[in-house]
Order: C-alpha cells, then structure tokens, then sequence
C-alpha cells in the first residue's frame, strides 16, 4: 500500500503529566485472558530506551515520531502515525523521542497470548484452508514493518475500544476481536509482499498480481485470468478475499488507479493516462478517480507539480 494512503488509529487523551509515573514510555496496562493490552506515552526527549516483549507483539503508532530499531535485526527507522510494527517473541525495541519534549509520543502494544495464536492458525488453516495449495494461514515475523490500511486499522481499533471499556464480558469480545486482528494482520502482510514482488510466480496469487499489473492498459477478464491461475472463477475470488482481503475486481480498480497516480505526476495528459490504465471514457476515469482518491485528476496533478516545485 501507498503510503500515502496509510490509516491513522484512534488517539485517546494524553495523561497530564501529573497524572504519569514516568514521563518515558509511561506505560497503561489493560490484562486481558490472551492479550496484555498497554498503551505507551513520552513526554520528553529520550534516546536508547529499550522495550522487550517475551511474547509476539503487535504496535501502533497513534501520535508523534520515534526513532528506533528491532535489536540485532534492524537498522534504525522512523515510526510515524498510520504504521505498525509486528515485534517477534523475545525481540527488544531501541528507541529513540528525539521530539517528545514538544510533541509527546503514543503508541500501543498489544502482547499476544502464542497458544492463541497457534490455536487460531491451525483453526483456520484446517476449516478454512487457502484456495492455493503453496500459501497457508502464517504470520509472517520477517515482513515486520506495515502501513496500516483500513482494514487494519478498523480491528485495531475494536480491539483498543474493548481493552479500555468497563464490561464483565470483555474477555470474550475481546478473542473474537484479536481472531480479526490477525487475520486483517496477515492479509496487510500478504499485500505488503505483493507490492514488493516477494510473492511473485511462487503462488497463485502472486502470478496473477503480477499479471493485472502488466495489463492495466486493457480490459482485464476475471474468467481469463482464472483459468491462467487454473483455478476456478470463485476460488479466484476467495484467493484474493483471503489472501488480501479485497476482491479482483477491486484491486484491479486499486492498482489502476494507483498506476494513474504515477503517470499523472510524470505529467501525462488525463486522456493520456485514463487510455494508459484501462479507462475507455475519461469522464468515467475522472469520476473514480475522485471517488478513491479525493480529488479530481486535474487537480491532483496541479497539486503534485506545485508540491515537486516547493
């Protein structure tokens, strides 16, 4: 996913510094039956802070800027709002708030109870196994670094909504909740890896991305492209709903959209580039690209070259 078009989470209040035991990675801690739900505030400069989970942990940024690294796996990054990091079991974040002092930071973790996780992996690998033989239900602990897209963001959220509310049944709401979360977790993994051609001719899936791509000039054929994958038309349809969470139909639209982005900020004439990503009618291509991008083609690349420019 672009990062441009990253999801931001929900952002409680901050705590007054009166209110805080510490003022770096002060810490408010949620138990739940298999998730230890924290969320982490700084109020002031801080550098090599270090922060270990034992179990797999799922962060996200809500507020501000960190500098940091996984130990011994990672150079340094910048971790802004809109993204999250998937930290392996006995992983450690180094971190540093060079900008606290003046825009506190927030972030949340969420510690992951392993026999949940597997308990849940195997459940879906063995009642809802993936349309392609080579691909399972897995979370992927190298592709660790995720822009949070809306799905994503919408079970982060649930997930924070329940930990911070008072409700007895709160520990059942909540199982369902991260069973969402990871499997919205796994479908951003698979999407990241797409992008980045990782998938590419090992799977199914990753043919016929790579495939859509070569094609957005044209009309594209969901019954052609299935049986290029041999597969049929509707496990063609559940690959890329379990595998990326959105349908062929809409990631075609996705994709050419996004390709319309590219062309537009290189300055080709809109019929040009509706022509060039499969849109017939310019009119039509103007009304979608509106409708997922915000803003007119014309203006978006009025905004662009001023952008470039300043």
């Amino acid at each position: 996913m672009n990062n441009n078009n990253k999801f931001l989470l929900n952002t409680p209040e901050l705590k007054k510094e009166s209110q805080l035991l510490n003022l770096v990675e002060n810490q408010t801690k949620f138990n739940l039956n298999n998730c230890e739900f924290s969320i982490y505030e700084t109020h002031k400069a801080a550098f090599g802070v270090k922060l270990h989970f034992e179990n797999i942990a799922f962060t996200a940024m809500l507020r501000g800027k960190k500098h940091m690294k996984l130990d011994k796996k990672t150079n340094y990054f910048d971790y802004f709002p809109g993204e999250s990091v998937l930290v392996a079991p006995g992983e450690t974040m180094v971190i540093d708030f060079p900008e606290a002092d003046e825009a506190p930071t927030q972030c949340i973790s969420l510690s992951l109870n392993p026999d949940f996780i597997e308990d849940s992996l195997n459940y879906l690998n063995y009642s809802l196994p993936k349309v392609d033989e080579t691909s399972q239900w897995n979370i992927q602990l190298d592709e660790f670094f995720l822009f949070n897209n809306k799905s994503l963001a919408s079970a982060t959220n649930n997930i924070m909504r329940i930990a911070m509310d008072d409700n007895s049944q709160k520990d059942i709401m909540a199982d369902f909740a991260i069973k969402e979360l990871l499997i919205r977790l796994m479908q951003t993994q698979a999407r990241s890896m797409v992008e980045k051609n990782i998938a590419k001719n090992k799977s199914r899936i990753g043919f016929a991305v790579d495939y859509i791509r070569k094609n957005l000039h044209q009309k594209l054929s969901i019954d052609s492209m299935a049986k290029l994958a041999y597969v049929s038309k509707s496990n063609f349809f559940k690959m890329f709903k379990d595998e990326l969470g959105t349908s062929p139909n809409d990631f075609i639209l996705q994709e050419r959209i996004s390709r319309a982005k590219e062309l537009l900020a290189g300055q080709n004439s809109i019929k040009e580039t509706a022509y060039q990503t499969g849109f017939s009618d310019t009119n039509y291509f103007t009304r979608v690209f509106k409708q997922l991008v915000g803003v007119t083609p014309k203006n978006y690349q009025t905004s662009t070259v001023f952008s470039a420019r300043y």
